[in-house]
C-alpha cells in the first residue's frame, strides 16, 4: 500500500467486515418484534439500527421554518380564498354508503397508479358481491384477482390485508365500514386508533388517515368529533416538501433504503413528518384564526399533490436547437421543435433536450409554474408564478425522502437472509 492504493488482501478483509456488519446474520442473533410477529436480526448493524437509528438521526422540527410555512400558506390562502387547499373528487354517483365500502376495503392496498377510484367504481357497478365482506374474509385471493391486481408484487401481503380488514369488520359485526361513524360514536379519533390496532390489516397512519379524511371531506361521514386527530398523510411528496423546507432537520442526510433495514428510518420521518406539518397547522391557527382548516390533514391537497407532484420536481426543461444555436427553456420535456424559431415562423428546426431542473432553482421558473395543472385551474386574479416555498428552501431543495422496503416477500427482509459463511442472499429492488 505504499502507493496509497488498497492491496487485494485488504480488499477482500474490508470486503467481508462490511457484508457481515451489513447484510450477514447468524444463529442465535438475537429477534426482533415487526408486524405483530417475531424476525431474527438481519444482521449486526440491524440490531445496532433498531436500537439507536433515532439518536444517529436526531431528527427534529424547527419551529422558526414552520412559522415561515404557516406565512407562505396564508399568503395562498388569501389569494385564492382557500380553493388551494380543496381537491374535487368524483365519487362517480355512487351513494355514500358504497363510497366508504369501496374505499375502505381498497385504501390499505398499495395499487402503485394501477387503480383510482373511477376504476374500482366501475368494478363495484359491474359486480358489488365482489366487495362483500364475507366473501372477502373467505376467499382474499379472488378479491384481489377480481381488481386485476394478482399480476402485481407480493400478493401473499395485499391477500392478508384482504382477509384481515374484512376480519376488523367481522369481529365489530358490522355489515359495512360505513357503520364505523356509528359504532364508534361519531368519533373519528377512536376509529383512526381502533384501525391503527388492527395488525396485519395494512391500515398504517397514512392509509388510515387518508381514508378517514376523504369520509369527512366527501360528507359520506357528517357531524363527526375529533376531525383534528387526523395528520398530514406522509408519504414521498409531503416528506420531500417537509425536508427541502427544512420543518424538519436530520443531523446527517438520510440513508439509502438498503441500509434502512426494516425500515426503521422511513417510520420515524414518517411520524416526524406528521408532527412537522401538524405544528404548521397550529402556528397557522394561531397566527391567523379566522381562515385556518379544520384540521392538518387538509393541507394533504396543496403540499402533497400541488407543491410535491407539480411544482417540486425537475419540470423545467432546457433545450438547444440542432443547428440554429438557440437556446430556450419550456414547460414541457417531450418538445422537439425549437421553440425560438417556431415563434419567428421559421419551420422544421428541430432542438434536443439539455436538462431539467426545478422551477426553483432557475430564475425562468414561472414557466413551468404556470403550466402546472394547478395554476391553469384557477381564475386570472388568483393566479401566482413562483413556487411558495421557494426562498424558504434555500440549500436544502435536492434534499431526497426516505423509500421503504417491504419486511416481508421475496422483494423484502424476509427473503434477503444470508448466513455467515454461506454467501449468497440479498435484496432484489
Amino acid at each position: 500500500m505504499a502507493d496509497g492504493t488498497l492491496s487485494i488482501g485488504g480488499a477482500r478483509k474490508a470486503v467481508l467486515a462490511i457484508n457481515d456488519f451489513l447484510y450477514t446474520t447468524y444463529k442465535d442473533i438475537g429477534t426482533i418484534d415487526a408486524l405483530g410477529k417475531e424476525w431474527n436480526f438481519f444482521s449486526e448493524f440491524h440490531k445496532f439500527w433498531a436500537n439507536h437509528h433515532k439518536e444517529i438521526l436526531n431528527c427534529s422540527i424547527d419551529c422558526q421554518k414552520c412559522a415561515e410555512v404557516a406565512d407562505a400558506l396564508h399568503e395562498i390562502y388569501t389569494l385564492t380564498g382557500g380553493k388551494a387547499f380543496l381537491e374535487i373528487y368524483d365519487t362517480c354517483d355512487l351513494a355514500p354508503e358504497e363510497v366508504c365500502r369501496v374505499r375502505f376495503l381498497t385504501a390499505n392496498q398499495d395499487f402503485r397508479g394501477s387503480r383510482d377510484f373511477a376504476s374500482l367504481a366501475k368494478i363495484y357497478d359491474s359486480d358489488n358481491s365482489i366487495f362483500d365482506i364475507q366473501n372477502i374474509y373467505e376467499n382474499p385471493d379472488k378479491f384481489l384477482t377480481d381488481l386485476n391486481l394478482s399480476d402485481l408484487s407480493q400478493n401473499d401481503k395485499r391477500s392478508g390485508y384482504a382477509k384481515n380488514v374484512a376480519k376488523f369488520l367481522i369481529d365489530l359485526d358490522c355489515d359495512s365500514p360505513y357503520e364505523l361513524i356509528d359504532i364508534f360514536h361519531n368519533d373519528i379519533k377512536a376509529i383512526r386508533e381502533a384501525l391503527l390496532a388492527c395488525i396485519g390489516a395494512g391500515y398504517g397512519n397514512k392509509k388510515t388517515d387518508m381514508f378517514l379524511r376523504d369520509m369527512v371531506v366527501l360528507g359520506v361521514w357528517r357531524d363527526v368529533k375529533n376531525f383534528d386527530a387526523i395528520d398530514v398523510a406522509s408519504d414521498i411528496n409531503t416528506i420531500k416538501v417537509a425536508l427541502r423546507t427544512g420543518i424538519i432537520h436530520t443531523e446527517i442526510p438520510l440513508l439509502t433504503s438498503f441500509l434502512d433495514i426494516f425500515s426503521y428510518q422511513y417510520s420515524h420521518i414518517e411520524e416526524m413528518n406528521a408532527k412537522a406539518w401538524r405544528t404548521v397547522w397550529e402556528i397557522w391557527q394561531q397566527k391567523y384564526p379566522d381562515e385556518t382548516l379544520s384540521g392538518p390533514s387538509l393541507l394533504d391537497y396543496f403540499i402533497y399533490s400541488v407543491i410535491g407532484k407539480q411544482f417540486c420536481q425537475e419540470n423545467l426543461s432546457i433545450f438547444e436547437g440542432d443547428s440554429c444555436g438557440h437556446t430556450f427553456k419550456w414547460h414541457s420535456g417531450r418538445n422537439r421543435t425549437c421553440q425560438e424559431c417556431y415563434k419567428h415562423k421559421v419551420r422544421g428546426m428541430k432542438a434536443h433536450l439539455v436538462k431539467k431542473v426545478m422551477p426553483c432553482e432557475d430564475a425562468d421558473g414561472y414557466i413551468a409554474i404556470t403550466q402546472s395543472k394547478f395554476i391553469k385551474s384557477l381564475p386570472p386574479e388568483q393566479k401566482f408564478s413562483h413556487c411558495p416555498f421557494e426562498k424558504i428552501c434555500g440549500s436544502n431543495r435536492k434534499l431526497q425522502p426516505p423509500k421503504s422496503i417491504s419486511i416481508i416477500g421475496r422483494t423484502g427482509w424476509s427473503e434477503a437472509y444470508s448466513y455467515k459463511g454461506d454467501g449468497g442472499g440479498g435484496l432484489m429492488s
